[in-house]
């Protein structure tokens, strides 16, 4: 049989099966030619053939240069990989540290190298605060440990320095921590961005030891400007021009471990710790002892509602608002003096600059033998022990604050003077300011002029303006911004406070001041039981089961004692004028923030 005839029996049915075929696929050419791409031109209309031939030069043109591009990144890419790289082992980085092994290696810190080490090696550990690539042959490095920092080269030479190990000093992250190798050599000029201005490390070995794994949120460079520095970049920027990142207060604190970084964040810590070691110096050297009490306790120990309940067990507890009650307590029990630097909980839903919720407290007590003052001269003579110190031990780092923090020289009193007021004088100087006016049931004072007014002018407390105005009458008129109010109303002042025996409508209480802002309160207290008793009751203080044993301590016989409480975090703003208390507390606690 015809294979053909079995494929197709009928020849006429064969060419119409082809002749179909050539129809379709005709069709098919003409609907690819009206799906070819139709480019309009500025007007909107097609392009003219011309126009269409000029743009598809332009696309063979721009499709070279593309194909060029990446023939000479393969060629490069080629190049370096057969290139032998002579820095190998002299960079990298470096395994976990697991404490395996220990080479007692020595290592140099940045704050002692200067010219005068011209020509030594050191090995540094510190780290990359900013970088910056000079072709492929050149990298600088800034190199920062807390505060000092230091300009770094890695330069390509022949033998030792590839450019390899250039271009992969130039990835290394910022933060990064690294161990750097290399020699002094002294500066020809000098360095005004680094702390060491006469001296940099020309680099041999880099390794990195701790690497950054996440995206900053911003840059610690950014962090460290002054307020007039970004407003003057802001003012001055042109067109096209970078300006500088302004750190907001809360990202600052959401990020607080990379915003403590700071040079100038370091200093202000730095000087924290000053106070602290001032004042338990001054105190160890006059018979103070150093106590630790409870912050949980089952009762308030000021009174009122600005207290933390906690839960405990199967009843409640409070969170220590002062160590009051157990440093009067320890007294009797003849520790004679004492003190504590600890954490202070204050309930108080206040979102303002100077208030937060937890702070440390520096508290003393201490017996005396005839009069209360015997404290407050000893109280005037640590506040100027400490801020002495602070500016004979701490003035590089009070510069460095300054630079970002503008303030002016924390005056003093001069020689054995001292600048303290009866609470009736303070009143008296606000009323010759123009302040303290009566205010009359009924009367609205005027507007903008709310701050003047008070019901009581003869003994309402003092209001945070009051308090300003009257720390500048006091530098105007005693040139000095440290001074002491005395004699407090007995109605502003907590239960345990001893009224004043010749006027009970004062009271044995002194407040400290800085610059106008309270820093320490204070008082003699109650060390006899009955008269505490009527005092609580006269507050309307229940003398409850929680507060038996703090006034049962005084029924076995206490010694005549006064002392104080002093806010860290508020001597420290008020010394570096900073804008903020939180940014006194390494991580401060407020009514809107229990992170981090």
């Amino acid at each position: 049989m015809n294979t053909e005839s079995c494929l197709f029996p009928n020849t006429r049915s064969h060419f119409i099966y082809e002749m179909e075929k050539q129809v379709q696929d005709l069709a098919l050419e003409e609907k690819k030619e009206v799906a070819k791409e139709v480019i309009l031109g500025e007007d909107g209309q097609p392009l003219s053939k011309k126009a269409l031939k000029k743009l598809e030069k332009e696309r063979e043109k721009e499709q070279k240069r593309i194909e060029r591009e990446a023939r000479e990144a393969e060629e490069k890419s080629k190049r370096e990989a057969s290139e032998v790289d002579y820095s190998e082992g002299r960079y990298g980085v470096l395994p976990l540290n697991r404490s395996t092994t220990r080479e007692n290696r020595v290592y140099t810190d940045i704050k002692d190298i200067s010219a005068a080490k011209d020509g030594q090696k050191v090995l540094i550990r510190a780290r990359v605060f900013t970088s910056r690539l000079q072709g492929n042959k050149m990298c600088f490095f800034s190199l920062r440990q807390q505060y000092n920092t230091i300009q770094a080269l890695v330069v390509v030479d022949k033998d030792t320095i590839s450019k390899p190990m250039v271009k992969w000093c130039g990835s290394i992250g910022l933060e990064s921590i690294v161990a750097v190798e290399g020699t002094v050599q002294k500066s020809p000029e000098v360095i005004k961005s680094a702390t060491v201005q006469d001296a940099e490390i020309h680099v041999s070995n880099v390794y990195v030891v701790s690497p950054v794994k996440k995206h900053l949120p911003f840059l610690v460079e950014d962090a460290d400007r002054s307020e007039e520095q970004i407003r003057e970049s802001e003012e001055n920027a042109k067109e096209g021009d970078s300006k500088f990142v302004r750190v907001l207060l809360d990202t600052r604190l959401d990020n607080r471990v990379l915003d403590l970084r700071t040079p100038t964040n370091q200093a202000i810590f730095d000087i924290q710790s000053g106070i602290c070691d001032a004042f338990r110096e001054h105190l160890l050297a006059n018979s103070f002892n150093e106590i630790h009490t409870p912050k949980m306790t089952g009762a308030s120990s000021e009174g009122g509602a600005n207290v933390f309940k906690i839960s405990y067990f199967k009843g409640a507890g409070y969170l220590s608002q002062s160590p009051q009650l157990y440093k009067q307590m320890l007294i009797s029990a003849d520790r004679e003096r004492v003190f504590e630097v600890g954490p202070v909980f204050r309930a108080e839903e206040s979102n303002t600059y100077r208030h937060m919720t937890e702070f440390t407290g520096l508290d003393l007590e201490m017996a005396f033998y005839e009069h209360y003052h015997e404290v407050v001269e000893f109280l005037e003579n640590l506040f100027l022990h400490i801020f002495k110190t602070l500016k004979e031990k701490y003035s590089r780092q009070i510069a460095l604050v300054r630079n970002v923090y503008s303030s002016e020289d924390f005056v003093l009193p001069v020689g054995s003077e001292r600048v303290r007021f009866h609470f009736k004088e303070a009143v008296q100087l606000l009323r010759e300011a123009g302040y303290r006016k009566q205010l009359t049931p009924g009367q609205e004072p005027p507007k903008d002029e709310e701050f003047r007014y008070c019901e009581d002018p003869e003994f309402d407390d003092f209001s945070t303006p009051e308090e300003r105005v009257l720390g500048t009458i006091v530098r105007e008129k005693y040139n000095t911004d440290f001074y002491v109010i005395d004699k407090y109303p007995s109605s502003v002042r907590p239960f345990y406070t001893m009224p004043d025996p010749e006027d009970p409508r004062y009271s044995n209480s002194y407040d400290f001041f800085m610059k106008g802002q309270e820093i320490m309160s204070g008082a003699q207290r109650i060390h006899d039981p009955e008269l505490l008793t009527e005092r609580m009751r006269a507050l309307g203080i229940v003398p409850d089961v929680g507060l038996q044993s703090y006034i049962d301590s005084f029924a076995l016989g206490c010694p005549p004692h006064a002392g104080g409480g002093i806010g860290l975090e508020r001597v420290l703003m008020f010394f570096l004028n900073l804008p903020n208390i939180r940014l006194a507390s390494a991580f401060p606690r407020d009514p809107k923030r229990l992170l981090p």
